[in-house]
């Protein structure tokens, strides 16, 4: 078990950064401080919804075993 959880939390942290870097948000990174282009609300539709949900999930399941390997 000591094994297994550093591995297990490494795959989740990678799937994580991996799912954070695939979603789009904005035109450039000037939209992210205010800039033009970034100014209207979008909704969420296909693989841009589940990729969000993913990332979600991914993020509970790294802070849950974030926790785990302090308990163990």
């Amino acid at each position: 078990m000591n094994t297994i959880l550093p591995i297990a939390q490494s795959i989740i942290a990678i799937l994580l950064i991996i799912f954070i870097l695939v979603q789009q948000r904005g035109t450039a990174l000037g939209s992210a401080f205010g800039g033009e282009g970034g100014s209207f609300y979008s909704t969420r539709r296909g693989i841009q919804k589940k990729i969000f949900w993913a990332t979600i999930i991914f993020g509970a399941l790294f802070v849950i075993s974030a926790l785990l390997n302090l308990i163990i």
